[in-house]
């Protein structure tokens, strides 16, 4: 026997009619939620505040004064949600609201996204209480536009069509999108965005973009013969290594300097700079970018286990990655 679905109406006016949930024959859910207005901007309150508060209780004053609204108004609309299962109270003077998983399903997003924060900008300034869930390119394969809608939990009215955002960076892939923003659904809490450029840092490891063909020099070599083996591969720095251990970089920057100085018979040791900063090989390349601006440098020496150097990673190396020259030339 086909199932009988009747579709009971929660909620709502003779304007908005509410919440839709169809059932079957056996009254059972099938799971399709159309929520009001109000109701999708009182579920993206909780949830940003929920998890913003360590996923404590969230008391319904606090939704109200986000959202500007009455909080007998909220009061009302959350019996709704909670008769639906969306939202669950907890009593007691610390208690307040739980978003279910069907809230998080109501909305189309999933629970894992409130595990980390994707933050939105505005004149390089933090949008409070927003986040974004979720970022899809819409028109990547149009020649000369691309277009992305973001999904955003939280009050996102305080956006307005024409300004100029920055989304991210993303936990993983620091992802970062900026725009403008062309279009704005204040039901769905999503933005359309006029993508005017994208930049993202590979979830890699160091080990796996730096040069593994590690070419060094030792600490007896003059200036010369140091010189001759940074131009005959082609590079402009190498450590300086001595029983296994790196004591210095030299650069061609160095070796030019001491040529101007007249100082072309000193020993590469007293040229060196002796700054060292290493990483292990499982460092991901953005922390490496990290260190590398900290300490104002453009090269970090790889070292395995042991402290024993194994390769070398360049800004040029980090900036092929991100910028995929590789797959543009080949």
């Amino acid at each position: 026997m086909d199932p009988v679905y009747t579709m009971i109406v929660i909620g709502g006016t003779p304007n908005n009619i509410g919440i839709i949930i169809p059932y079957n024959n056996n009254n059972q859910s099938e799971g399709v939620l159309l929520l009001t207005t109000v109701q999708k901007e009182i579920l993206q309150v909780l949830i940003d505040l929920y998890s913003k508060s360590n996923y404590m209780p969230i008391k319904g004053e606090n939704i109200a004064a986000i959202m500007k609204r009455n909080p007998g108004t909220i009061r009302n609309q959350m019996q709704s949600l909670r008769s639906m299962g969306i939202v669950k109270g907890v009593p007691g003077p610390r208690g307040g609201y739980k978003p279910t998983i069907e809230a998080y399903h109501a909305l189309n997003i999933s629970a894992a996204d409130e595990e980390e924060t994707v933050p939105l900008f505005k004149k390089d300034k933090q949008v409070e209480n927003l986040t974004v869930t979720k970022i899809e390119f819409t028109s990547l394969p149009q020649p000369g536009e691309c277009e992305a809608t973001i999904k955003v939990m939280g009050d996102i009215k305080q956006l307005d069509l024409g300004d100029k955002i920055r989304v991210g960076p993303s936990p993983v892939n620091k992802l970062v999108v900026n725009g403008i923003i062309v279009g704005r659904d204040d039901m769905d809490g999503v933005l359309l965005l006029d993508v005017r450029d994208i930049r993202s840092i590979p979830h890699k490891s160091v080990m796996e973009i730096a040069s593994q063909d590690l070419i060094t020099l030792e600490p007896h070599m003059d200036i010369k013969e140091a010189a001759w083996i940074l131009s005959n591969n082609g590079i402009d720095g190498a450590p300086v290594i001595e029983n296994d251990t790196v004591i210095g970089i030299l650069t061609l920057i160095d070796i030019t300097k001491a040529i101007a100085n007249e100082e072309k018979d000193l020993k590469i040791t007293n040229l060196m700079s002796k700054y060292i900063i290493t990483v292990k090989q499982d460092v991901m390349i953005s922390e490496a970018i990290q260190i590398m601006n900290k300490n104002k440098i453009g090269r970090l020496i790889i070292t395995d286990e042991k402290d024993k150097p194994i390769g070398i990673l360049t800004k040029t190396d980090i900036l092929n990655q991100i910028a995929g020259l590789k797959y543009l030339t080949s």
